[in-house]
């Protein structure tokens, strides 16, 4: 599959229905970063009238797991990822448009080509920001993924 938005998201329609009626989208991804976007509403919203903190970690993972899935994609090699740790801060009420990007594109290219080169699992972390309309940033997640040649 090549790392196109609309490619990812309909892969994301069919592959992880609650991420896309919740209203995740990739907005653009290239090789060094990848832009997430997602609305409060309704159905994403919590009882304090904010964008539930799960729905926000929908957005910050596929920031990071689709640059993951479109450099293993670019490699050529059969290689298993997951997650196996996350973090995340909280700084402000998440409401309107919030909008994550990651910037490690060059991160876990190189970490893919050293698992590929040592036949052993690698892992790095990855980091994606959410801000708002008005560029005030409302949470930061962190992700370590693992990666391994599949056998």
């Amino acid at each position: 599959m090549k790392a196109t938005p609309r490619a990812i998201n309909s892969y994301i329609f069919f592959k992880l229905p609650s991420c896309y009626f919740t209203g995740v989208r990739v907005k653009s991804i290239d090789d060094f970063s990848c832009i997430t976007s997602v609305r409060h509403r309704w159905i994403n919203q919590n009882p304090f009238k904010s964008m539930f903190w799960a729905v926000q970690g929908m957005a910050a993972e596929l920031a990071t797991g689709a640059l993951v899935m479109a450099h293993i994609s670019q490699s050529g090699a059969k290689i298993s990822m997951l997650v196996a740790t996350n973090n995340a801060t909280f700084d402000k009420k998440a409401t309107g448009r919030i909008t994550f990007s990651c910037e490690d594109g060059q991160l876990i290219k190189d970490t893919i080509a050293k698992a590929i080169q040592s036949k052993q699992g690698e892992s790095c972390w990855m980091k994606a920001i959410g801000k708002d309309s008005h560029g005030n940033t409302v949470s930061e997640f962190n992700f370590q993924w693992t990666l391994k040649l599949k056998p």
